[in-house]
């Protein structure tokens, strides 16, 4: 559930929780144990490409998408009862509350607040219906309300650590945005304190570490197309993921991130040539990309380009140890082999580099009850079953029980 937390300062934060959230996906291409980490940096000199040159309608079967305007639609009776709630609340406080510090109030409240839940992005309406979202879901949602009430909003891309998940064969390397809910644009009105509002799903006190970068509602529509096409491809409906990247890239011709995704399309698909011209391609706007170079390298590599193969993987290779899951697969295989103090070593390591993988932990666990440490299997499962999905629990909680009847 979110929670609502004031600041010394002007600006307040609605926070999730400080892992859990899943936004910008930048899609990875595995067909190797090994993969990296992957941030998309922000270019000052941007080379132009011709997008068109990157479509291949015809290897497809059209089929229909969601609108960008529908992204950001809310059903007409929830407004309407919305609005009534902010009349109302507006009328009865004795002291005015400006639109935008009642909203970030509303977005976070204990009673009707949003959680934040699964892996799969949704638009501002089925948010509604469902009362949550995953991060990307929760932002749309907070825009579309911002919108009913004239709250005018900006949105900024945040260079976070990455956050990292692996479904269905692929590791997703998430972003993060967040938006500031701002006072109303009125010449007339005098304020006398600062009233920017901060809604966000990671603490205040970590996204202050971090740079940020304003984007336009057009960016992070494109940013929306690119989730789901990716989580389209994950269940290989290739079809619709093409469709909605050609969407993300069409919004926005300079999104990394959505030109790798067409290309990880095409690869799966067959088609080499066009895959390694879009990995080109986003390498032009992006030359240090380590998704995209990352990718190219499987192209390179598999085709005995050694030469180009070797002139990329001298990149590679210093970043493949950011990988959380490459420690997580050593120790895994370690464990299978019995080999549980290595086993120990490598789960350790996966945690020290992302603490919000509940199978690191169960990892742990595993491997701690192998050599006979029975406190600290258990203290590992406690958090694993801590920061598991529904999907998760329950196994869990078994095992806890189990363990404890030993």
């Amino acid at each position: 559930m979110l929670a609502y937390h004031p600041s010394r300062i002007a600006s307040k934060a609605l926070c999730l929780s400080q892992k859990g959230l899943q936004l910008t996906v930048k899609l990875l291409f595995i067909s190797v144990l090994i993969c990296l980490c992957a941030c998309q940096s922000t270019q000052s000199n941007v080379q132009r490409i011709d997008i068109n040159t990157l479509f291949y309608d015809d290897y497809f079967t059209p089929v229909s998408t969601i609108d960008t305007d529908d992204i950001y639609q809310l059903p007409e009776t929830f407004v309407a009862k919305f609005r009534r709630q902010y009349l109302a609340e507006h009328t009865l406080r004795s002291q005015n509350i400006l639109p935008n510090e009642w909203l970030a109030q509303y977005i976070g409240a204990a009673e009707g607040g949003f959680e934040y839940r699964d892996h799969y992005t949704r638009s501002a309406r089925e948010t509604v219906v469902n009362r949550q979202g995953n991060c990307m879901s929760l932002v749309v949602l907070s825009a579309a309300l911002a919108e009913v009430l004239n709250v005018p909003v900006e949105f900024y891309d945040i260079d976070v650590e990455p956050i990292w998940d692996r479904r269905g064969g692929f590791f997703l390397v998430n972003g993060h945005v967040n938006l500031n809910l701002m006072p109303p644009e009125d010449s007339k009105t005098v304020l006398l304190r600062g009233s920017k509002m901060l809604v966000d799903f990671l603490p205040e006190r970590s996204v202050r570490a971090y740079q940020s970068k304003r984007v336009n509602k057009r960016q992070l529509s494109a940013m929306y197309f690119n989730n789901i096409a990716a989580e389209a491809l994950v269940k290989n409906d290739y079809n619709q993921a093409y469709a909605l990247v050609k969407k993300a890239i069409m919004l926005n011709p300079e999104f990394v991130a959505a030109i790798n995704t067409l290309a990880v399309i095409y690869r799966h698909k067959g088609y080499e040539t066009e895959a390694e011209q879009a990995y080109r391609a986003a390498l032009q706007v992006n030359p240090q990309d380590l998704s995209t170079l990352y990718n190219l390298a499987l192209i390179l590599g598999e085709q005995d380009r050694l030469t180009e193969w070797a002139e990329v993987h001298k990149v590679l290779e210093l970043a493949r140890i950011n990988n959380p899951f490459y420690y997580f697969d050593m120790a895994q295989q370690a464990y299978f082999d019995r080999q549980y103090q290595d086993a120990l070593m490598w789960y350790k390591r996966a945690v020290e580099k992302a603490d919000y993988r509940h199978e690191f932990y169960f990892g742990l666990s595993r491997a701690y009850w192998a050599t006979g440490e029975q406190r600290l299997a258990e203290k590992n499962l406690k958090r694993a079953l801590a920061l598991s999905d529904v999907d998760n629990k329950q196994r869990y909680q078994s095992k806890l029980q189990a363990m404890r009847q030993y």
